[in-house]
């Protein structure tokens, strides 16, 4: 089955202006080939947001898989310098 055409963020959200302009959500839906659910859920995810807004989000997210991949290896860390203490190796 064919999952249709993808949209980049800044095609989202400027779907999204249309709609925030005063066109329906119908009418958008049907010009962009998309479902009005799918428009529901980009506006539920996306609704709002300008352009920097996107771009900080986006940053913060990366910083944030970052951030937990750190934590991670230091748990892995931890929990090696814990078996050697206990003499394990």
């Amino acid at each position: 089955m064919n999952r249709g055409k993808r949209y980049s963020e800044d095609q989202i959200i400027r779907v999204l202006k249309e709609i925030e302009a005063g066109a329906s959500i119908a009418g958008v839906a049907r010009s962009h080939g998309i479902t009005e659910q799918t428009l529901y859920r980009w506006r539920e995810r996306y609704g709002g947001m300008t352009k920097s807004e996107l771009v900080e989000l986006k940053t913060l997210q990366e910083e944030n898989r970052r951030l937990r991949a750190v934590v991670a290896s230091q748990a892995l860390d931890i929990e090696a310098y814990k078996e050697l203490q206990r003499g394990k190796w």
